[in-house]
Order: structure tokens, then C-alpha cells, then sequence
């Protein structure tokens, strides 16, 4: 179904209204019907592989993770709902819980049993979303069943209060099944329990300013978002407790003064962490703010980063040409899936759709779009819990993250470098490599293998820098006695970034990586100047290094199978070689689709040597940062 005419009226920046929303609900739930269940209550949605939960918890998915925007849908419309929806999941209801089947395989006499409960399986994921839905369609749904639906229903759900989650955001699952199950009269008792349980879990996983980690001591992604803060948030909205959505509300407010910042001008929200298919599921935390008015944003705003990643997914392959998201960022990306994943995993993106819950005539719906941060002015922004410093371009819109904080990492072990995790900075405009020589990371080449960041451990900060430590690892095992002291400081659409490797053998080779730009050209026309290498793609997106000091080399590499965002990429690399005991690495970088920029060989530096040396950057614009560097301590200051 085409999509309405653009309003730039209404929306300048994106074209986009509330009917446009309608109606890209409308066209994903109707291009999953042909692939139901002859009872509804499985989508079996086609796809290379299934999760490693099979075909059946796949198809609960599809079920599950469809009810919860056709349910935003309904209940946005005051139960309005032309197209049949509520038929058809109520069905499903019916057909998936008369006979739950462990079997992972759909058989060809069972094509519409649920899959059950179990510790820690997929089906306990589903459930919540399912929980959910039937909160939100009560009137039109859940009370009108038949009592023996419900009763089947409820005994389902029930297994989600007594079944042991993960011990991460999971805890939030068994959380919103309990919430429903007790305002249906439902084991009231142990309902009301999960609730508190679950709030209690990640009470402990909150570490202050808006930001949890995600059960690991410094796991930070898009599940703060759309999970940790949309859960309790909207729980607490829909049982209309007041107290519970004061708290969670102000965790939630403080959240999106951040995250506003980590949307790009054409509404890419940045790409790091895991889970990435699920997309514009980055745009739930957003709506439940202006849902519950516990936002910091204006209504304009709101609407316009929301609409803007909306978009900017759809308008770049996410949707197939059945009509089905797909698993990846732009188009189909397999190295950039979970295990954990299926055809149907996309669709978590459903949350995205909960700005319908709005009225019509709400502000966030009625009120001109205004420019997100990215748009507004050039801004180096720390966010101090999570170690990270955003920096985006007023020119180009780009919005960068330079990681001195979040590894994924176990508290009990140190598991191989995740490249959504382990890099050095991630962005709105470029994807991490995935073969050959690794993006915006420092390695050390022992025996011609590059070794990995390992644990980041977080130093120090300032406004415009931040820093960390790691230990180099190779063969699973950190290099004895060797460190890494990093920092990254940015200024405008460039920035430097430090190394001081200690306690490395002298010869042995280093490489850093800039970042890998993606388009039909990448790399053409790359080349060296000095000690510097600079890769273009499609004309307009460049990135750049300039060795400053310690590096000798300059290379652009291909980067084989490309990136998420393109099947062809570059990018420029810098080498060296260490001469032992204490090595000081610097160089400068960039990252842009502006024209009209000094060059990146204006940027100057001047190094005054000892234990803890003292580095003096000059800008291209003139400003002066004094740094000073040792193992394991950095302090970083302006001139002037």
C-alpha cells in the first residue's frame, strides 16, 4: 500500500505524520498473514535458519512479537480495527495453548501449539510481549474470550512467574506477564511477586544518570532503551502506579537527555551493541517518554528522531520484497545476527510502533518536527556511566561514539572481542568489519595475528575526552605484563586518539584502524599523503588518519564482505613498530560527509618525552588541549 503524500508542512524534516505510521503498521502486519498457522497461532515466517530455539519458538515469535503492534495499533485507534486483527490473534490464542508442544519442529499434524515455558527459554521472551498486547486490547480481546481460552491462556502464562531468566533484562519478562496476570485476577499472589522481583533485579543493574547494564558489569547497548527503561516504564503506566513510574520515570528522562544524541540527521541511530535487526525498535524509548511525560524532549523533537529512524530503515532495504523485515541493518546481514535470532526476531521492532498509544491530537503528533541535537550544533557530549563520548557535526549529521566503557564482557571470564562492543568508536554512518583488518581498533601483531581489546576498563573523563585501559589478549590469554592506556579526544569533526603501550617487546609490529566507510566506490581514489591514508565512499562519505606520532606507515585495505552498510568498504590503517618498554602511538582522524574542511594535516602535535609524557595538540582551528599521559593515569586539559 503506497504510503501517504509527505506533510513538510508538519514534519520538515521527514515528510512523516501519524497516518504514515498507520500505515507502515498496516503493511507490515498484513505481510505476515500468508505465513500463519492454520490456527494463527504460529507465523512461520521464511528464512535461511532458524533460531537455535527451532522452528516452533521461531513461530511464536512471529506470533508474539506481530500482537504487540497490532495491539499499539487497536488500542491507538480506541479499538478500532478494519483489517480483522483481533480475530486472528484471538484465534491464536486459542489454537497455541490447546495442547503446548516441546517438539522444536513444526510436525505436519501440529503446525499451531506453542511451544512451553521453560528456565531460561526463548517461549518466556515471547510471553511478555503476548502479556503486553493483552493489556493493551483487554476491552476487545481478553474479555471477551471464551473462559476456557483464558483459562488456557493464563495456565501458559502462569509457567513465566516460576521459570528462572536469564540474569539480565530478562528479569523484565517474567515482570510484564505478572503485571497482566494480576490485574486479570490471575495467581495474584505470584504475579505481584514477579513484578517486585523483576524491578528488584534490575534495581541492582542501575548505576545512576539513566544508564543500567545489561547484567554484565559493563554491558551497555540499545536494550537500555528497549528493554530496561520501556518495561517498568510502561508497566507502571498501564497499572496507573504513580509512584513506580515517578521513580522509573525520572531514570527513564535522564536516559533520553542522552540518548537523543545518538540519532544521525538522516535518523541512523548508532550502530554498536547487539540485536541491531531489531531496528527501529530504537524508537520505543522515545514514544514511552511522551507517553508518560517523562521526557526532557519537546513533542517536535520527539517525532522527529522517531520519524526519522523509521525512515531511514525503510527507505534502505530493511523491509523485503514480500513486505518482511529482514534479518540485518540495511538490507539481509547475516554477521550480524545472534544465535539467539530467527526470521521472526526482527519484528521486536513492533515496540517502535507504541507512539500510536498518542491521540491524534496530542502535541507529539500536532506540533511542527524541530531538528534533532545532531542537526542543531557540533557537540562533544560525555556520558560518563557508560564511558562513552558522543560527538556529532552540525555539517553532515554524523554522530560518533568513541568507547572507553562497554565490553559485554563476563564478570567471570574475558570471551573474544564482540566488534560491536570491543571497538574503539562506533557511529550512525559505518558498521564495524567483521574480516580482515578491524576498524577503529589498535593491534598488536604477534606473530602477523592482531590481538584483541579484551576488558575495557574505564579511567578518566572530561567534557570533549575520555580514556580506559585494556590488556591486550591473543590466544585467549592477555599478553604478559602488557597494557594499553587509551584516549580519545575530540574537537569538531576530528579527534585524536593516544596510545601509550607498555610493557611490549621491541619489534613488535602495531596496525590502528579508522573507520570503515561502505558504498559502491569504497576505497576509489583512496590513497596516502605523508603518513596518513584517507578511503572514500560514493563521493560523500571519507574517512581519514594522520599518524602524529610512533606510527611509520599508511595503507587503505579493502575490507572483504563489506559492512552492514555496504558490500564494499575501505578502510585506512596505520602501522609501526614498538621499540619496547614504553610506546607512545598518536594519531589524528576523522570521520566525515562535509566539504569544505581544513585539512586533517593542520592538526599539530608536540610531545615533550619522560615516564608520563606531555602532549600538546593544536586543532585546525587554533584551540590548544594539554595532555598528559602514563600507564594506567591520564589527565587531559584546555590552553586558554
Amino acid at each position: 500500500m503506497p504510503l501517504p503524500p509527505a506533510d513538510r508542512r508538519l514534519s520538515p524534516h521527514t515528510g512523516w505524520t501519524r497516518a504514515h505510521w498507520e500505515a507502515a503498521a498496516d503493511d507490515l502486519l498484513a505481510a505476515v498473514r500468508p505465513y500463519a498457522s492454520p490456527g494463527h497461532a504460529l507465523i512461520d515466517l521464511p528464512g535461511a535458519r532458524p533460531s537455535w530455539s527451532g522452528r516452533r519458538s521461531d513461530g511464536l515469535e512471529g506470533y508474539a512479537r506481530t500482537f504487540l503492534p497490532a495491539a499499539l495499533r487497536i488500542a491507538g485507534a480506541g479499538g478500532s480495527d478494519p483489517h480483522g486483527l483481533l480475530d486472528r490473534y484471538a484465534a491464536g490464542l486459542d489454537a497455541g495453548t490447546r495442547r503446548p508442544s516441546a517438539e522444536r519442529d513444526l510436525a505436519d499434524g501440529d503446525r499451531d501449539s506453542w511451544p512451553p515455558v521453560t528456565d531460561r527459554g526463548q517461549a518466556m521472551v515471547e510471553a511478555a510481549s503476548i502479556a503486553f498486547a493483552l493489556r493493551l486490547t483487554r476491552p476487545w480481546l481478553w474479555d471477551r474470550l471464551d473462559g476456557g481460552v483464558r483459562d488456557r491462556v493464563g495456565r501458559w502464562l502462569v509457567d513465566a512467574l516460576h521459570r528462572a531468566p536469564n540474569d539480565n533484562n530478562w528479569w523484565l519478562f517474567p515482570m510484564a506477564v505478572g503485571g497482566f496476570l494480576a490485574e486479570a485476577g490471575i495467581e495474584e499472589r505470584d504475579a505481584r511477586a514477579a513484578v517486585r522481583r523483576g524491578l528488584e533485579k534490575i534495581d541492582r543493574m542501575y548505576l545512576g544518570d539513566g544508564w543500567y547494564t545489561d547484567g554484565r558489569p559493563r554491558a551497555f547497548d540499545h536494550y537500555n532503551g528497549w528493554a530496561l527503561h520501556l518495561y517498568p516504564v510502561l508497566h507502571a503506566h498501564l497499572a496507573d502506579d504513580r509512584e513506580l513510574l515517578a521513580d522509573h520515570g525520572a531514570r527513564l528522562a535522564a536516559h533520553l537527555a542522552d540518548y537523543a544524541h545518538l540519532f544521525g540527521a538522516d535518523g541512523a541511530p548508532v550502530h554498536q551493541g547487539r540485536s541491531l535487526t531489531y531496528r527501529f525498535a530504537a524508537t520505543a524509548p522515545l514514544w514511552v517518554g511522551a507517553l508518560t511525560g517523562h521526557t526532557p524532549l519537546g513533542p517536535g523533537t520527539t517525532r522527529r528522531l522517531a520519524s526519522g529512524a523509521l525512515r531511514y530503515f525503510l527507505d534502505r532495504g530493511a523491509v523485503d520484497e514480500r513486505g518482511l523485515l529482514t534479518l540485518g541493518w540495511h538490507g539481509p546481514e547475516p554477521r550480524l545476527i545472534q544465535p539467539y535470532s530467527g526470521p521472526a526476531s526482527p519484528y521486536w521492532a513492533g515496540s517502535g510502533f507504541l507512539g500510536l498509544l498518542l491521540p491524534p491530537d496530542h502535541p507529539v503528533w500536532t506540533e511542527p518536527e524541530q531538528p534533532a541535537p545532531s542537526e542543531i550544533r557540533d557537540t562533544v557530549r560525555l556520558l560518563a556511566r557508560p564511558g562513552w563520548l558522543v560527538q556529532s557535526t552540525a555539517a553532515d549529521g554524523l554522530v560518533r561514539l568513541h568507547n572507553h566503557g562497554s565490553d559485554d564482557q563476563p564478570a567471570d571470564l574475558v570471551q573474544p572481542d564482540n566488534p560491536h562492543y570491543a571497538r574503539l568508536a562506533h557511529s550512525t554512518g559505518t558498521g564495524p568489519t567483521h574480516e580482515g583488518p578491524a576498524d577503529n581498533h589498535l593491534a598488536l601483531l604477534i606473530g602477523g595475528e592482531p590481538t584483541e581489546r579484551g576488558r575495557i576498563v574505564p579511567l578518566a573523563a572530561g567534557a570533549d575526552w575520555a580514556a580506559s585501559l585494556s590488556h591486550p589478549r591473543t590466544g585467549g590469554r592477555d599478553l604478559p605484563g602488557v597494557t594499553v592506556t587509551s584516549v580519545t579526544v575530540a574537537h569538531g569533526p576530528d579527534e585524536v586518539r593516544v596510545h601509550l603501550v607498555t610493557g611490549a617487546a621491541a619489534g613488535t609490529p602495531v596496525r590502528q584502524g579508522g573507520w570503515a566507510v561502505a558504498g559502491r566506490q569504497a576505497g576509489a581514489g583512496a590513497g596516502t599523503t605523508g603518513v596518513g591514508a584517507a578511503a572514500r565512499a560514493d563521493g560523500r562519505l571519507s574517512s581519514e588518519l594522520r599518524a602524529l606520532h610512533g606510527f611509520t606507515g599508511a595503507t587503505v585495505a579493502a575490507v572483504p564482505g563489506g559492512t552492514a552498510f555496504g558490500a564494499e568498504a575501505a578502510v585506512p590503517l596505520l602501522t609501526g613498530v614498538l621499540a619496547g618498554g614504553s610506546d607512545l602511538l598518536v594519531c589524528g582522524a576523522r570521520l566525515t560527509a562535509a566539504a569544505g574542511l581544513p585539512p586533517l594535516d593542520a592538526l599539530d602535535l608536540a610531545v615533550r618525552p619522560g615516564d608520563t609524557p606531555l602532549l600538546r595538540i593544536t586543532w585546525p582551528d587554533g584551540q590548544v588541549t594539554r595532555m598528559r599521559i602514563g600507564a594506567g593515569s591520564v589527565s587531559v586539559g584546555r590552553e586558554g
